[in-house]
């Protein structure tokens, strides 16, 4: 069957025939790539209605509130797998079976260390700066120890590359957690799952080698990690696909990522939402800030609710609230003041028309950053575990970039209204 066709009529010109693709799922596209030649541009800021990329990776439909990975729901994945089963999944295309899963975690094992002389890039830092500059150093710095392995037109340099990245986020987020407080680093522990080694690299210290993470919190851990494991083209993924259409290395490319994702818009919601629960305080102080929430000309915002992609419900939010109500009961933390001032917030939300007319849900941050608390974890750690979640996804789209030639080197037009051509005055002139 062939294509569909949209025809744009333009001032002075001849109609002009541009080719309509339809992928699996979602909008149909306009294929625009030829307009140039013709003498014209479109103007998107912000490529709200671009799409810059084909994918198999995630789709996401805002509207019915469905977020698939490689076509699984992602409440099946949350309930039915753990997060290096997803990892695989959003690799390799499929779900791993016995014997190719335990193949994947045994490469993810053997390659959790990082060379010991990454300690003297975290030296350089001050010890109160924020994990997430650390991040971004270390990571960054991860290429200088692999130069002889990162040949991105090598498949087998560039798997590689996706199993160290994933397999050393954690490690550098603990150690960064680590240096800032002043406790010695505590390695990586092969016997156990993902989400238990982070959380004991994170907690243990030398002087109690027996102590293990409780299991409903590693698996509250692991469910954080699957549920930001990827998210379609956002910020940080674009930037990933950016940096590497340039040919950059893979380790370059994550350190973009993990710069894009540091900007309070993208990756500090969960973060925000906590700040803002601190701000109202307490219960008696919730009708106050609802009503300025309510007041167009109030700067006060409620913060983890609603949510510019999805605009009916927030699918990855109907799993953490499980899963926040769960620790909380299971930490014996229902009475705490922040967490029952959350718990009313929450009942305001889901039952006060404005909020039901303003689609002003509860979103997966509202829930991850209470679960992240209730963990013990800083909320300045909050963006760094965003990070290590959503390594597989920016690896796997800069994977599947490279896959599908030709690789193209980004390059944005613009519209520019400066001053046109002007003559050069010397300063004696002036």
């Amino acid at each position: 069957m062939a294509d569909d066709k949209a025809i744009l009529n333009l001032p002075g010109k001849e109609p002009i025939e541009l080719t309509i693709k339809k992928g699996t799922l979602g909008q149909p596209v306009i294929d625009i790539q030829q307009l140039g030649q013709h003498g014209y541009f479109t103007f998107d800021p912000g490529f709200m209605s671009t799409a810059a990329c084909e994918s198999k990776i995630t789709y996401i439909d805002g509207d019915k509130g469905i977020l698939l990975h490689r076509g699984y729901l992602i409440s099946e994945l949350v309930e039915k797998a753990d997060y290096l089963e997803v990892c695989y999944l959003l690799l390799n295309g499929e779900l791993p079976n016995a014997t190719q899963k335990a193949n994947f975690i045994a490469k993810i094992n053997q390659h959790s260390m990082v060379h010991e002389q990454l300690r003297s890039i975290f030296q350089g830092f001050p010890r109160s700066s924020h994990p997430m500059s650390i991040m971004c150093g270390a990571v960054g710095g991860l290429s200088a120890f692999y130069h002889d392995s990162l040949d991105i037109n090598n498949p087998d340099h560039r798997n590689l590359a996706a199993i160290r990245l994933i397999a050393k986020l954690p490690t550098l987020a603990a150690m960064a957690y680590k240096y800032s407080i002043g406790q010695p680093y505590i390695y990586p522990l092969n016997t156990l799952s993902y989400a238990e080694n982070f959380l004991n690299m994170m907690f243990a210290l030398p002087a109690n080698p027996d102590f293990r993470p409780d299991p409903l919190l590693s698996k509250a851990m692991d469910q954080i990690f699957i549920l930001h494991a990827d998210h379609e083209q956002n910020a940080s993924t674009s930037t990933v696909r950016t940096a590497g259409s340039s040919a950059a290395d893979p380790l370059a490319c994550i350190a973009a990522g993990i710069s894009a994702l540091w900007g309070p818009a993208h990756g500090g919601a969960n973060e925000a939402a906590l700040n803002m629960l601190e701000q109202i305080g307490t219960e008696d102080n919730i009708a106050k800030y609802i009503a300025r929430a309510k007041d167009k000309n109030d700067s006060f915002r409620l913060m983890g609710f609603g949510h510019r992609i999805y605009k009916n419900y927030d699918p990855r939010a109907a799993v953490m609230r499980k899963t926040c109500h769960d620790v909380l009961e299971h930490l014996n933390l229902l009475d705490d003041p922040i967490f029952k001032l959350a718990m009313k917030l929450e009942d305001i939300a889901l039952h006060d028309p404005y909020f039901i007319e303003h689609k002003l849900y509860p979103n997966v941050d509202f829930y991850s950053g209470i679960v992240l608390r209730a963990l013990g974890i800083p909320k300045n750690m909050y963006t760094v575990i965003f990070a290590v979640a959503r390594t597989v996804g920016w690896i796997a789209n800069w994977n599947e970039m490279l896959s599908t030639p030709p690789l193209r080197i980004t390059r944005p037009r613009q519209l520019y209204t400066g001053y046109a051509q002007r003559e050069f005055v010397p300063i004696k002139s002036r």
